[in-house]
């Protein structure tokens, strides 16, 4: 085996991604405190076409340090608004006919691996902080909820492997879908 070049993997400029059909997906970061975190998911959501990212209360915004250090420049790719409000980023995005997720452990949560991303849908992907999840105020603002099956002694997986997981299930039925 032969690793391949980054010339060899044939990506889009950044003007060709721009201009690129995106999964429908949207994704809404809830009181993120790691700038680390927040350049994992512009990076994730570059990988996975993803439409954009809501940063919301204390989530830090591009242009940072850290961001970049994670993005590795996916900050100047994925489009982004800032809300200081969690609530006022879905209320515009329902209103703009999202279906609104809450990644979380809720009583009725879908598991991700029973989860079926519908194509002809919109939705927004609401990840929380670190320590506390998705505030129960965006919880009760949402259509449901998914939840990522784990065996470990641990609850949780960090919020960007969270990301990672389920925004790779929604583009791997995006384009499945899209065939």
């Amino acid at each position: 085996m032969r690793k391949i070049t980054n010339q060899e993997l044939g990506r889009p400029s950044v003007e060709a991604f721009a201009q690129m059909s995106k999964c429908p997906v949207t994704v809404v970061l809830d009181q993120i405190r790691s700038h680390n975190n927040v350049g994992s998911f512009f990076r994730t959501g570059d990988a996975f076409a993803i439409e954009q990212i809501y940063l919301c209360g204390i989530t830090g915004t591009p242009p940072h340090r850290e961001i970049h250090k994670t993005a590795l420049g996916a900050e100047l790719t994925v489009p982004w608004r800032y809300c200081q409000e969690t609530a006022e980023a879905v209320t515009s995005l329902r209103a703009e006919g999202y279906t609104l997720l809450s990644i979380e452990q809720v009583e009725g949560a879908i598991s991700l691996d029973a989860w079926r991303f519908d194509p002809t849908q919109r939705y927004a992907l609401i990840f929380g902080n670190e320590v506390d999840g998705v505030q129960q105020s965006i919880v009760d603002l949402c259509d449901g909820a998914i939840e990522i099956p784990q065996c470990g002694t641990k609850h949780s997986l960090n919020v960007s492997v969270s990301g990672g997981a389920v925004l790779w299930e929604a583009f791997r039925q995006w384009k499945q879908a899209t065939r």
